[in-house]
């Protein structure tokens, strides 16, 4: 008899995904209400496969995120550069990012998501090969810009291609799948980096690795009949199309601007703990190298687990602020904790966790809100917009806490964070309160 082989991590949470729901009934359990794009949109076959598509090009992008800054120590030595230069190289990395973004939204709406994705993959892949080859400081700079606006197609194709094509009632799980694949990118990212480095150098790492990016986009680009995100407006009657006016007065609209604002909080908290908590636990604690980078280690797996229940919870209510709140509350009372410098050593690690499944819980709640607010038509150039806002906080974070470090206030790393995860409450709230009236009155544009 044939023995079944492990399911993957993937395959499995693929499948939780995709469980089906009664028959007719929507997502908080009543009587489902067709969509824009209701009946264009395939079963539970195609929903996995598309789920699995876009969710590995998010691993993609959270690979290469992360590819450079392992590498920093051997960059420093061989361009003879510092610390805060090679932090400067990231910061433009996310400032191309988010201003690429909505650059990128306008064009996922008017070419297409399936088009615009490989490309950019290819374009933040080609970049990191490129690296490889950098003669100088200046040319990696170079290097950090184009592979910032590559990076910046993700989101808006994304979400784009999840709005069209996958069934309304697992949105809230192709969210947790996608935040999952991507906090998976950042786990491996750099074990393999430097891995390959240390048998190969880091000039063959960031080659191959690079390489293979390029294979992967090259791949994608054949999926183009699954990557379908012109279905978003299947079954409309008639859709008002503006000019570049009514595309700005959609992305100035209150509730849209909130949560560019929600977002850019957001990053400020997670990348300065993502970042500095364990130069801040070395600090306050006097916690040894291995077990601070374990309580990190702790962080991302605690937010991988709470994605997955974030989005199975998403899935089953409409009170997506309400359970982004609560999440943002308990997180950042786990991050006061660790500023308290209370917490023995080995609970360390707990209390991270804690803080990373929380914040991970939120995730799908936030996609979903924005998804709310989001005319049918402009999912490239909404999402585009809002997530620039986590490209802003990313670029702006490391100068901010690497500030309090050289001030010696390794707890003000964890209270700042706590104090921005609060004030993403007040957004949460006013983008749902305002979510339904710009669905209705703002036209589409493509």
């Amino acid at each position: 008899m044939r023995r079944e082989s492990p399911a993957s991590p993937l395959r499995v949470a693929l499948r939780w995904a995709s469980a089906r729901l009664p028959p007719g009934c929507s997502s908080t359990g009543r009587l489902a209400i067709p969509t824009s794009a209701g009946a264009a949109r395939g079963g539970l076959r195609r929903d996995v496969r598309v789920i699995g598509l876009v969710g590995g090009a998010h691993f993609v992008s959270h690979f290469f995120q992360l590819t450079l800054p392992p590498l920093f120590p051997l960059l420093r030595d061989d361009f003879g550069v510092s610390y805060v230069q090679l932090g400067l190289v990231m910061s433009l990395f996310y400032a191309s990012s988010g201003i690429g973004q909505t650059a990128s939204g306008f064009l996922v709406d008017h070419f297409g998501a399936r088009r615009v994705l490989p490309a950019g993959m290819a374009l933040v892949a080609l970049a990191m090969a490129l690296a490889g080859l950098a003669p100088s400081y200046w040319a990696l700079v170079a290097v950090a810009l184009l592979g910032g606006l590559g990076n910046s197609v993700f989101h808006p194709a994304d979400y784009s291609i999840f709005n069209a094509s996958v069934s309304s009632s697992r949105l809230g799980r192709a969210y947790g799948v996608h935040s999952l694949c991507g906090n998976l990118g950042w786990v491996v990212a750099p074990a393999v980096v430097v891995a390959l480095s240390a048998a190969f150098g880091w000039r063959a790492a960031l080659l191959i690795v690079g390489g293979l990016g390029v294979a992967a986009a090259l791949a994608l680009a054949t999926q183009r009949e699954t990557l379908d995100d012109r279905r978003e407006l299947a079954g409309l009657r008639s859709v008002p199309v503006g000019g570049w006016s009514a595309s700005v007065k959609l992305l100035m609209a209150r509730p849209i601007l909130i949560a560019f604002a929600f977002f850019a909080l957001l990053a400020t908290s997670q990348i300065g703990i993502q970042t500095f908590s364990v130069s801040a636990m070395v600090a306050i604690y006097e916690a040894p190298l291995g077990l601070a980078t374990g309580a990190l280690t702790a962080f991302f797996v605690g937010s991988a687990a709470g994605v997955l229940l974030g989005a199975f919870l998403a899935d089953r209510t409409s009170r997506h602020d309400l359970l982004a709140s609560v999440g943002m509350c308990v997180g950042a009372l786990a991050s006061l904790v660790m500023a308290s410098a209370v917490p023995p050593l080995a609970v360390l690690p707990v209390v991270m966790a804690l803080a990373g499944f929380c914040l991970g819980a939120t995730t799908p709640s936030r996609d979903m809100l924005v998804r709310a607010a989001t005319p049918p038509g402009a999912s490239g150039k909404v999402y585009g917009f809002v997530y620039s806002g986590l490209d802003l906080g990313s670029s702006l974070t490391p100068l901010l806490f690497g500030w309090l470090l050289d001030r010696g206030e390794p707890r003000m790393v964890f209270v700042a964070s706590a104090a921005f995860m609060l004030l993403t409450i007040a957004t949460v709230v006013q983008v749902r309160r305002q979510a339904a009236p710009t669905r209705v009155r703002v036209p589409a544009h493509r």
